[in-house]
């Protein structure tokens, strides 16, 4: 699996014990004082943060709640709510991964235009994003930056591989599928995201299928858990292309399962017209965030999982928040700025 770039500056400390990662794209960005200033609201008496959306009747998003209405649990122990926002403020950090395999061929122009907008409508002082694409290689177009002309430059840049073959001329084997979706998702979220604070978001732009990754798909769930991402999908596929190739679409399940246990959400787009609508629902969903902060009443740091479960008392909302997170210890960053 390669991390790739098409600019001539290298990102350090990118490495992955099954394969070597060259250089990448844009140098990161130095966060603003603005942006060191939001992040400072991340933890200052909690060790664990939740993001929940709340859903009424027909998916409406519920805002309004406090911090009472809310009963939290960790492995079904009730835990003390001890950190609260609505709509949160918390900076955010957002990668927007586009599929860019064969099978996008028809729909990645009207999938750019509406990226560029929802970074443009979301992105707010102190936040950041990253562009990656993937087919058979994964690439990083620009690495973290607030400049609109970065990651505008770098949706455009975004082509697609109609060979079906890696770029890389170090790789020549030739590829095992077409579409590496976990890779993707394992390479944001364990050497772009894991050291970021505050909200942490990925949006896919895929049909949701992946071919050849060395990643599986537990795994990619694993990395996307212990940096505490929230994963997105936006799914789009075009069935014309599949009846040309005399392939079969298998559907979405897996994008849908990274949703499922990030707290995130995979939208179902069912022509081209809608893919723009759907940019538009996940950033709705992104300003209407509950930030719920506790500190574990299991003070054991075993490296275990700890299941999650959120409620709202009185009501039968639907609350989707991450399934639970892997106890990080003393390892965890957030956790040594608690004993400081």
């Amino acid at each position: 699996m390669h991390l790739t770039s098409r600019a001539t500056t290298t990102r350090t400390a990118i490495a992955m014990a099954l394969c070597l990662l060259v250089p990448i794209t844009q140098p990161a960005q130095q966060q603003t004082p603005s942006a060191q200033a939001r992040q400072s609201i991340k933890a200052t008496s909690v060790a664990v943060n939740i993001y929940a959306i709340a859903e009424g009747p027909h998916d409406q998003l519920i805002r309004g709640l406090n911090k009472d209405d809310f009963e939290l649990t960790e492995d079904a122990t009730p835990q003390k709510i001890e950190y609260f926002s609505r709509e949160t403020d918390v900076a955010l950090s957002l990668g927007v991964a586009i599929d860019t395999s064969a099978s996008q061929g028809r729909l990645l122009a009207t999938e750019q235009a509406a990226a560029k907008k929802f970074l443009s409508s979301i992105l707010r002082g102190g936040d950041q994003a990253f562009v990656m694409n993937f087919d058979v290689d994964v690439r990083l177009l620009t690495d973290f930056t607030d400049a609109p002309a970065q990651w505008t430059q770098a949706i455009d840049s975004a082509e697609i591989n109609e060979t079906g073959r890696s770029v890389l001329q170090e790789n020549p084997a030739p590829p095992t599928g077409g579409t590496h979706l976990y890779d993707a998702v394992f390479l944001a979220s364990n050497e772009l995201l894991k050291a970021r604070f505050g909200r942490k978001v990925l949006l896919l732009v895929t049909d949701g299928e992946d071919q050849g990754s060395k990643i599986t798909s537990q795994k990619a769930i694993e990395s996307a858990e212990k940096a505490d991402v929230i994963v997105y999908s936006i799914v789009v596929n075009d069935p014309e292309f599949y009846r040309l190739m005399g392939g079969t679409y298998h559907g979405d399940k897996s994008v849908r399962l990274l949703a499922q246990e990030t707290g995130g959400r995979a939208i179902r787009v069912k022509s081209i017209e809608q893919i723009g609508l759907a940019f538009e629902q996940i950033a709705q969903e992104l300003r209407s965030q509950y930030l719920l902060g506790y500190s574990p009443s299991n003070i054991r740091h075993d490296g275990s999982f700890r299941r999650i479960q959120v409620k709202v008392r009185g009501h039968n909302y639907r609350i989707r928040t991450r399934t639970g997170y892997y106890d990080r210890g003393d390892d965890h960053p957030e956790a040594k700025n608690l004993t400081h």
